[in-house]
């Protein structure tokens, strides 16, 4: 299986124009759950309130058969619903990973970030660490992310990135994100200085997910994808220009303009554009292989969409299942399965 990848950072799924049910090419990117447990209460994540699966890490013998079977894989991404650092044995996975030749990274809420970490950080290869702060002050962090340990975090990735420095290392990449509420959009400008402040040259605008159910603070009216206000947008303007000024790189995921990120999506069936089944596999803890690493916020219950399991079948055998050709084939009709059914329409493509 062979995958090329030319700029790892602008990732987009390597898929042409032609798709139908059978994916001609094999993935070129995995996600892999490394654990879905976690030490935070998010407001905006399901796990806070459904217990998806059982807790559980990926074994270390569950992580090299997935990834033995795909050697030439492009990109791997070490998070799903869980806090990676949680795993001891994630550096590992990351060197046995780099050791290939693969572009590796992960999400994290930087709780666990501690100078004890560093070095091995730093020596596995890690490509990106990106790290999920979500605001701009410790009461809002407080009632977003569901514990108090922001002062922690940013003293933290002040420190590391401050490591980084006075070894000479360029690797990994450190990000900030920020979640897009209503409830924080406004701190933009205030977080792309904090950003600064402590090291970090990126900021990523991340755009919320949320199910029409409402999982917490993940609901319509908490949306900027809903419909974005002018003073929204001029909050967003002021940051990028406060983010040209301190030398920081201000974007929003799907690799878009902030602004244009946080729009609805135009045509009749926005969900169409997506590439993500003809592209990449997602497998939880448990190897249960789901169709993207938006699903588990996308639909309560993951029986709905599950595409297969590695536990049970070979990636081969799943990546062209009459499961995954059925799911490919709703995907591109009026009628998409459930997960995707809001995708465009209120969360990010």
């Amino acid at each position: 299986m062979t995958a090329t990848m030319k700029n790892p950072r602008r990732y987009f799924e390597e898929v042409g124009p032609e798709r139908d049910e059978v994916a001609a090419r094999p993935p070129v990117c995995l996600y892999l759950e490394v654990t879905n447990r976690c030490n935070l209460l998010c407001e905006t994540c399901p796990r806070t309130f459904d217990e998806l699966e059982p807790p559980a890490d990926l074994s270390w013998e569950m992580f090299t058969r997935i990834v033995d079977q795909v050697p030439d894989v492009a990109r791997v991404v070490l998070h799903g619903v869980g806090e990676p650092m949680l795993v001891k044995h994630l550096p590992r996975m990351v060197r046995y990973l780099k050791d290939r030749g693969t572009y590796v990274l992960f999400n994290t809420n930087g709780t666990l970030l501690n100078a004890k970490k560093f070095p091995e950080i730093v020596t596995s290869g890690l490509d990106e660490m990106r790290v999920s702060l979500d605001a701009a002050d410790r009461a809002t962090y407080a009632r977003v992310r569901g514990k108090d340990f922001f002062d922690r975090i940013v003293r933290d990735v002040g420190r590391f990135t401050a490591h980084l420095r006075e070894t000479g290392a360029t690797r990994p990449l450190v990000s900030l994100w920020l979640t897009g509420l209503k409830e924080t959009i406004r701190q933009l400008p205030e977080f792309v200085r904090l950003a600064a402040r402590i090291g970090v040259h990126e900021v990523h605008l991340q755009r919320l997910v949320f199910d029409v159910a409402g999982y917490g603070l993940a609901r319509a009216h908490s949306s900027l994808f809903e419909a974005t206000r002018r003073e929204e947008q001029t909050t967003i303007d002021d940051a990028q220009a406060l983010a040209r000024e301190l030398g920081v790189t201000l974007d929003a995921s799907g690799a878009t303009e902030p602004g244009l990120s946080l729009q609805r999506q135009t045509g009749d069936r926005p969900w169409s554009a997506c590439r993500r089944p003809w592209s990449l596999m997602y497998f939880t803890a448990h190897g249960r292989a789901l169709p993207c690493c938006i699903a588990p916020f996308s639909a309560r219950g993951y029986d709905a969409y599950t595409l297969g399991n590695a536990t049970q079948q070979t990636l081969r055998e799943i990546w062209n299942s009459q499961a995954y050709r059925d799911f490919r084939r709703r995907l591109l009709t009026d009628v998409p399965p459930e997960p995707c059914q809001g995708c465009g329409l209120r969360w990010s493509l």
